[in-house]
């Protein structure tokens, strides 16, 4: 077995059996600027793109060179693709995780979402899905993710969210990689629980429909009714099902997935919430460790 094969064998026993959550550092061109902001850098002190990733890359690589930032509460943490061309420690960024942090490196792959059809907002077309897939596995990346959005119960929306998923999820795994599927139900919608009826359902067929060796991750909003997703968690072809925090704060996602048993969080703006640039090392180290203790407690269940 090769180095890069036995590292993907202890990477998947890792998300296998261990307990622990997946961090979210994977803020992109349109998330950034608000990702900043709540971190106490707002757009003033910032006049391009490339000085805004400079930023976020500064607030990433605290976040991640943290001593309280290792893998023994933690999972799995999602890059950027721009994250992934830069360092941290002088490291390139996926390998640092998993050799300095034994943290699981993903990435994500998505590149926005289309204008609503059907109550739903489709990924954007990804020509160059192929190149970014051969460069995260030069990189010895895990896996990926790619988000899509429902917003009301509508059957054709839905149906179309899931096919999309899935078909590139297989594109996904002839690479060798392991897909993170999260088509995130807005926790405002007014259809929330006939939503999420109506995915479920979808989501089963669709694994049904995949071989025994092609396994699979699905990031889902939490739900209305507790362990509502209990299928999904136990089917033959699901890694595990990861909660994403969606809007809620972090003491609500928390209760949430403690009340989801099997289900572990993949937290961004919960994570970073109460962090701030004006922070001193111990305090940041302070509130830093509290937060991934909690998320790491509540994802035990």
């Amino acid at each position: 077995m090769s180095t890069a094969s036995e590292a993907m064998a202890l990477m998947l026993e890792k998300v296998t059996t261990e307990n622990g959550f997946i961090a979210a550092l994977d803020q992109s061109g349109g998330s950034t600027p608000k990702a900043l902001a709540l971190y106490g850098i707002n757009a003033s002190e910032f006049d391009n793109d490339e000085q805004m990733y400079g930023l976020v890359h500064q607030m990433r690589t605290r976040i991640v060179t943290n001593a309280a930032f290792t893998g023994e509460r933690i999972l799995g943490a999602i890059l950027f693709e721009n994250t992934l061309d830069r360092e941290f420690e002088g490291k390139s960024a996926a390998q640092y995780l998993w050799q300095e942090k034994h943290v699981v490196p993903f990435l994500k792959v998505d590149k926005g979402l289309c204008e609503a059809s059907n109550d739903v907002q489709l990924m954007k077309t990804m020509p160059e899905l192929d190149s970014l897939l051969d460069k995260a596995v030069a990189q010895h990346v895990f896996g990926t993710k790619m988000r899509s959005v429902i917003k009301l119960a509508n059957q054709q929306g839905i149906n179309d969210i899931v096919a999309q998923q899935f078909d590139l999820a297989k594109q996904i795994l002839a690479k060798g990689l392991v897909p993170i599927i999260e088509p995130e139900i807005d926790i405002n919608s007014a259809e929330k629980s006939a939503t999420e009826a109506l995915l479920k359902s979808a989501l089963l067929k669709a694994l049904e429909q995949l071989s025994s060796e092609q396994k699979v991750m699905l990031k889902l909003t939490l739900p209305e009714t507790d362990n509502f997703y209990a299928e999904c968690i136990k089917h033959k072809n699901v890694i595990k099902v990861v909660a994403l925090s969606g809007g809620y704060n972090r003491e609500q996602a928390n209760q949430k997935v403690n009340a989801n048993h099997g289900m572990i969080a993949s937290f961004s703006r919960a994570l970073t919430q109460g962090l701030s640039a004006k922070q001193s090392d111990e305090e940041f180290t302070n509130v830093l460790d509290a937060t991934i203790d909690s998320i790491f407690i509540a994802s035990k269940t």
